[in-house]
């Protein structure tokens, strides 16, 4: 009997323990992703080792919590431009990611578009294209096509494309993105000015400013209503304007904007 009683209390004090860890991790991780979509990295970085640290400890280094971390991690260095932080962190949740979760899995094809991601923005296309492919047909495979995370891939595949000047390849990939964005989330939601944004980039890097100022006005547009004027992606808009209206002959409205951006990105440095 007492042994019984023994076991009991100490299956409470174990389920207790889990689910303390549970909130506090959750907690920690909604609170540093918040943080990061806001643009305040270093308040998110924190949080977001405090989560690894925690779901290290008490799940152990293969758990999913600890994937997760590393990812959200990852993104955050990747945002601060520390790349070499980063990689090794896309790479240690890709692995476990797939040992747990197959090769057919929406989750992996998260971390593989992540580390693609990495490698495009250092300009390591080679190594990001196979990446990018292996994660849209993962996705295309095992979610509906109309599914927003389709779209992202696509757009991702297609702005590897436009930095390489394969802009053929690039536009429809972009087109049916922004298609499915604006078929399943709010024509304000931040995932839709992104996929504008990027279609204007297609156009202004072919010299096509016309069709391509439009759709910058529109994307600003959405991310002041959303994230506000003072958030970080509004600076890289304000720049790719910019660069528009220098490339038009518009000086002094590039000033403007160039200060506009220099202003916010001096706020959240």
């Amino acid at each position: 009997m007492k042994k019984g009683m023994l076991l009991l209390v100490l299956c409470l004090v174990v389920l207790i323990g889990c689910a303390t860890y549970r909130h506090e991790w959750q907690s920690l991780t909604n609170d540093a992703m918040s943080l990061y979509r806001n643009g305040e990295y270093a308040r998110a970085e924190a949080l977001a080792e405090k989560a690894l640290e925690i779901a290290d400890k008490a799940v152990g280094p293969e758990h999913p919590d600890v994937a997760d971390s590393l990812n959200n991690l990852g993104l955050i260095y990747q945002a601060k431009g520390e790349y070499a932080k980063a990689e090794p962190l896309y790479k240690r949740a890709m692995v476990m990611v797939e040992r747990a979760a197959g090769p057919d899995n929406p989750w992996l094809a998260g971390c593989l578009n992540n580390l693609a991601e990495l490698y495009r923005q250092q300009a390591r296309y080679s190594e990001a294209e196979p990446l990018y492919i292996r994660s849209l047909a993962i996705k295309e495979k095992t979610l509906d096509p109309k599914h927003p995370s389709v779209a992202t891939s696509l757009n991702n595949l297609a702005t590897l494309y436009r930095e390489q000047g394969r802009y053929t390849e690039a536009e429809p990939l972009y087109m049916r993105a922004l298609e499915i964005f604006e078929a399943t989330l709010n024509p304000d939601h931040p995932a839709v000015a992104s996929s504008i944004n990027n279609l204007a980039e297609l156009y202004r890097g072919q010299g096509w400013y016309t069709e391509a100022e439009p759709l910058f006005e529109r994307s600003m547009t959405i991310i002041q209503n959303t994230l506000g004027a003072d958030h970080p992606k509004m600076a890289e808009y304000l720049e790719s304007m910019a660069d528009l209206y220098r490339k038009t002959g518009r000086e002094k409205e590039t000033e403007v904007l160039e200060q506009q951006a220099e202003t916010i990105r001096a706020a959240t440095r």
